[in-house]
């Protein structure tokens, strides 16, 4: 089932420790998991045959465990297991436009997980893995949809990854110009950005008169 419980210090290590601008750097476990549960789409890096393979894809986490899911067929899952892989989310908060060009950013938060990849086989876990993926792409969809069959979760490979080895990274507030450039004629400040979810749309085979569930109306508001 889920890690034990680590330290509420991240660890840094030769992988994890911020060299660029380290003052964006985030110490606290609890700033990870903020950053991981905010998410909708991490990104998985995992080497095939020589090659490195990004890969997009849902995920869930349960206590110091983010589980990935994806087609059992899928190369890059099967490969990732028992591999060192490499996991990101980044959210944006916003466009940072400065008085130059060079000074032009983004206001984000962003994590980075190192670790070993495992398979999840044990069926408890899997479905365990399946919610906890299902639950962070839209919160209380598990209990109002049916379940996965066995021949549906045969065609469905869950990838546990630990949180042993992780940074995180933030930045926020307004442009950092040059003082010389202070006085240029050039609109500066922030764009902030939010991932919102427009009205629900029915399918049309939904009966009309069902009405649209709490937990579908509750995504429209802003994340």
């Amino acid at each position: 089932m889920s890690a034990p419980a680590h330290s509420l210090q991240l660890s840094s290590t030769g992988r994890t420790r911020v060299r660029r601008l380290p003052e964006r750097a985030r110490s606290e476990r609890d700033d990870l998991y903020a950053v991981l549960d905010a998410g909708k789409v991490c990104h998985l890096g995992v080497i095939i045959d020589g090659s490195p393979v990004v890969l997009p894809t849902g995920y869930g986490r349960r206590g110091d465990t983010l589980y990935l899911h994806g087609s059992s067929a899928n190369r890059a899952i099967r490969a990732a297991a028992g591999q060192d892989v490499c996991v990101t989310v980044t959210l944006l908060d916003g466009l940072v436009c400065a008085r130059s060009v060079f000074h032009h950013s983004m206001n984000y938060r962003s994590a980075v997980v190192f670790a070993t990849a495992r398979m999840v086989t044990d069926e408890a876990e899997r479905l365990e893995g399946l919610h906890a993926v299902t639950e962070q792409l839209i919160p209380g969809r598990w209990a109002a949809a049916r379940p996965p069959t066995k021949k549906e979760l045969a065609k469905t490979s869950v990838l546990a990854v630990p949180l042993a080895e992780a940074s995180v990274k933030v930045r926020n507030g307004p442009p950092a110009d040059d003082e010389e450039d202070l006085g240029l004629p050039v609109w500066a400040g922030v764009v902030p950005a939010e991932l919102t979810f427009g009205p629900p749309q029915a399918d049309r085979l939904v009966d009309p008169a069902m009405a649209v569930p709490d937990h579908i109306r509750a995504l429209t508001g802003p994340r």
